[in-house]
């Protein structure tokens, strides 16, 4: 499924990947820095009803964050992570296996431990304002 985005139109599309991705709970996130990706979990997140604010989890690495439902999804930003070791230690796996959302930046980093099923989200900037997402699910 191939999508065109602009930022006001960022609720519909998140709306519109939740309705369209079936059982999957991990959701990687490909794009350039710059893209979108934070900001599209952000929106994801927002419908999911969290009761957190949502940030990138950039020196965290993962943020977790719950629901009005009691539930929690999890948030990962592997773009700083220098060996899979790293993320090993952290014990994402066990994230992995909670049944809990997971919305992974930079997902290539840690490609070796990632579940096989996922829905895979890639960015594209066509303007400074638009980008296509092309959603594929495995």
């Amino acid at each position: 499924m191939i999508l065109k985005s602009s930022f006001g139109a960022l609720k519909d599309i998140a709306y519109h990947l939740l309705s369209h991705s079936g059982d999957h709970k991990i959701w990687l996130l490909e794009g350039p820095m710059g893209s979108g990706k934070t900001i599209l979990i952000k929106a994801l997140c927002e419908l999911l009803q969290t009761i957190h604010i949502v940030n990138s989890p950039t020196f965290s690495i993962v943020n977790e964050y719950e629901t009005i439902h009691h539930t929690s999804i999890y948030h990962f930003d592997c773009y700083r992570l220098n060996h899979l070791d790293d993320a090993i230690a952290l014990d994402f796996e066990r994230y992995f296996e909670s049944g809990c959302y997971c919305f992974i930046e930079w997902p290539s980093k840690i490609k070796p431990i990632l579940p096989i099923h996922y829905f895979l989200i890639s960015i594209e900037i066509e303007t400074p304002t638009t980008r296509n997402l092309i959603c594929t699910h495995y």
